[in-house]
């Protein structure tokens, strides 16, 4: 089922699963453009990833590009190249809103990657939850190469490719392949581009087969660990541990297993 109307920029699709919920389909509609980031873009992927916050039946969310060229291909040059001061403040603002926006989401993210990877589409990449990538993927940082730094959620990248391999991508700009991107560990699986779904939905399984009140708890835990110090880490998880047997969830599939194994 498709939520948005055809002059979107953003689609929305859903998969019921019956009582396990539901799995929401995001998919940046600008094919021709390789899927760039342009304003209209930008508001309709947080107007959409908004919606998907209050959604108490989601359980996963894959979000990709249209068609097999690009996941995106970073924002629009063609729209920033007009752009003054106040201009390009405004839209580097909204662009950080709406990967925010797609980080709130209270359930796993995958960002399922087909062809280019860059820039803006690589910080909505890393803002993601895990990352599967085909093998014609190719990732950059390439703004300096355009005259501007890389900014907002490039913030992210230390964390999961360290500082020199960050420093590496955004000082030169240069591009990688999606092997160098799994080796520096910025995607979490590679496959042939014809596996690619398949991947994903082996995911969306094993996600659909865990406790839903549970990977909510533990996306929550995993966004604070991100600014909490250890101690204060550790604290955060034995409430998130307490919280978990607010419901009969845990009782209930612990029983299941007990069950499953006389």
């Amino acid at each position: 089922m498709v939520l948005s109307d055809k002059q979107t920029l953003v689609s929305t699709r859903f998969d019921e699963h019956g009582k396990q919920g539901r799995v929401a389909r995001l998919t940046i509609e600008r094919a021709a453009k390789l899927n760039t980031l342009n304003p209209a873009a930008v508001a309709d992927l947080t107007a959409a990833a908004n919606a998907l916050q209050t959604d108490d039946r989601l359980r996963a969310v894959v979000l990709t590009g249209a068609g097999d060229r690009s996941f995106v291909g970073g924002a629009d040059v063609y729209a920033m190249a007009g752009f003054d001061a106040d201009a390009a403040e405004a839209f580097i603002t909204a662009l950080h809103r709406a990967i925010a926006a797609v980080r709130a989401i209270p359930v796993p993210v995958i960002a399922r990657v087909n062809g280019y990877c860059l820039g803006a589409g690589l910080e909505l990449a890393a803002g993601c939850d895990l990352r599967v990538a085909s093998d014609n993927a190719v990732f950059g940082m390439p703004e300096v190469k355009v005259g501007i730094p890389s900014v907002i959620e490039a913030a992210l990248l230390p964390h999961l490719i360290g500082w020199g391999k960050t420093a590496e991508l955004l000082y030169l700009g240069e591009n990688i392949d999606a092997v160098a991107a799994r080796d520096c560990r910025l995607i979490d699986k590679l496959v042939p581009a014809a596996e690619l779904d398949g991947a994903v939905d082996r995911w969306l399984h094993a996600l659909l087969e865990a406790g839903p009140r549970a990977v909510r708890l533990q996306k929550a835990l995993v966004r604070q660990w991100e600014t909490l110090a250890l101690p204060q880490a550790i604290e955060a998880g034995i409430r998130s541990f307490r919280a978990a047997y607010g419901t009969d969830e845990p009782r209930q599939m612990m029983a299941s297993f007990v069950n499953r194994r006389r």
